[in-house]
């Protein structure tokens, strides 16, 4: 089966992006990454813009092994140099020179004739080859130049030693038929021993798809960065092109040595490092990528994974897809979820918790362990509450130890304590210890907004181990600090409730 090189550009046009500038050891954290992820190229920057890109890509080419280490120079003497002496150290060095063929950037940005920018691709190719065996050069715009024209400068620059030659569609504006008939016409011109490459950028949301269509064209190495990052709109994303070569490979006859169990985790070390997050509905590597919300896809992938999903999210490093339960999920995705968390649900409980659930659902986006175990045990336990609040005080600043005082009442009788802590609710969560005479272990602590404002109203729920149970409870309030006092004080009562209702079981037996 033929090979696609994936020629990565994150640490070059990628960090382009808006924002994205990278120092050169994140860059070389990249790098290392991308080494592991198995790319073919990485083209580690654009030495002659920069001392800190020129640094980047010595750094990069002494560093890493397995992959070709590319420098960007323009067809300049100066660009040359400067790329050269990056890559120096590097194990397997790679050239990229570039130059505008296209009407628009003849005429406007470089004021040349088509005989000048062959005649200038040529010496430029014609002079790196005295230094380096691995050349790249692209035809800037190439899919806005006229096609004999293109034709006329590819087959130049092989004949001076080009071993790749790279299409770029520049500004996102080929269709991706058109682009595949391009690729086509090229590969068929230019000597089998040239490699045809593809660089499409994404202004018409057509990146990868013009990409694919040039490798079923006979393209056979593919542009790209992580997370889709680049210029504008940014260029093909690699774990799209990757995973579609992979999932569709009967259709494209064609493979590429990406180790695919760490896309995800270059994905997330790109984003962290660029500072651009991933969007939660990005194909193959966003959050949503593999989750399931409604009902009739939650049983589908239940009975069967492929039902709903065409990849094996474990393949990509992310683990197994997510059921998220909302106000869309049906009966057998709540089942199969409380039943992991320990629930045993007979049909009659089963539809007394599902209208509950499906009441909180209509008032949360998505409803969380913690939400379901609330409502299984708020369905058990229907008893008075043991202690309720009276009132709390809160002493805190940063010059001053967190304390709390409270007063709660149990029956008739009202107790008051206080304590100090390392804030205000550890504070408040010690004094209450202190009254009830419990030492509970709080193993999760969430807040979440309920209403939207200055006066928004917001949710805490706690979860609580206290005699080998786990309980949880929750509170509301515009008062974050009294929500979490309710909370608290929730999880307890429902824990009493639990042992009270089993002695009563007992005593029966």
């Amino acid at each position: 089966m033929e090979k696609v090189l994936i020629f990565d550009t994150t640490l070059r046009d990628g960090e382009q992006s808006p924002g994205a500038s990278l120092t050169s050891r994140e860059k070389l954290h990249i790098a290392l990454q991308l080494e592991r992820l198995g790319v073919d190229v990485i083209e580690a920057g654009f030495p002659v813009s920069s001392e800190d890109d020129a640094r980047a890509v010595a750094l990069i080419g002494s560093s890493v092994k397995k992959p070709a280490v590319c420098a960007l120079a323009r067809c300049r003497e100066s660009d040359i140099a400067a790329a050269l002496r990056a890559l120096r150290k590097a194990a397997r060095p790679r050239l990229h020179l570039f130059l505008a063929t296209s009407e628009i950037h003849r005429r406007y940005k470089l004021g040349k004739a088509k005989s000048e920018i062959v005649r200038a691709a040529r010496e430029a190719v014609r002079a790196a080859a005295r230094d380096i065996d691995d050349i790249e050069f692209s035809p800037e715009d190439a899919s806005r130049t006229e096609p004999d024209f293109l034709a006329e400068v590819c087959l130049a620059v092989a004949a001076e030693g080009a071993r790749t030659v790279n299409i770029p569609d520049t500004v996102g504006y080929a269709l991706p038929w058109e682009f595949g008939n391009l690729i086509a016409t090229l590969r068929a011109a230019l000597p089998r021993s040239v490699c045809v490459s593809v660089h499409c950028h994404n202004d018409l949301g057509l990146a990868v798809a013009s990409s694919l269509a040039a490798v079923a064209s006979g393209a056979r190495q593919v542009e790209c960065t992580v997370n889709g990052i680049g210029e504008r709109a940014g260029n093909a994303a690699l774990e799209e092109i990757v995973m579609a070569l992979r999932t569709r490979q009967q259709v494209f006859g064609v493979e590429t040595g990406i180790r695919t169990e760490e896309i995800f985790r270059t994905s997330r070390l790109v984003s962290s490092l660029t500072g651009i997050p991933v969007q939660p509905n990005k194909a193959i590597v966003g959050e949503n990528a593999f989750r399931h919300e409604a009902g009739i896809h939650q049983d589908g992938v239940l009975k069967r994974r492929e039902t709903y999903e065409i990849m094996d999210p474990r393949k990509i490093g992310i683990g197994a897809g997510e059921l998220v339960l909302g106000k869309h999920s049906g009966r057998h995705a709540l089942r199969n979820r409380l039943e992991k968390l320990g629930f045993s649900l007979s049909d009659a409980r089963l539809e007394d918790l599902y209208r509950r659930f499906k009441q909180l659902a209509d008032r949360k986006k998505t409803i969380e362990d913690l939400d379901l175990i609330a409502i299984a045990d708020e369905a058990t336990v229907t008893a008075r509450p043991v202690y309720e609040m009276v009132y709390f005080h809160i002493v805190s600043g940063s010059s001053t130890m967190p304390s709390a005082t409270i007063s709660i009442r149990k029956g008739k009788t009202v107790l008051k304590d206080a304590a100090h802590g390392d804030g205000p609710v550890d504070a408040l969560y010690r004094a209450i210890d202190r009254v009830t005479g419990l030492s509970p272990r709080l193993s999760e602590y969430r807040i979440s907004a309920i209403t939207g404002g200055k006066d928004a109203q917001g949710e805490v729920a706690v979860c609580l181990e206290i005699g080998g149970q786990r309980v949880v409870g929750k509170g509301v309030s515009t008062d974050i600090i009294e929500a979490s006092a309710k909370a608290y004080l929730a999880a307890i009562n429902i824990y009493l409730a639990k042992k009270t209702a089993g002695r009563k079981a007992a005593r029966a037996t």
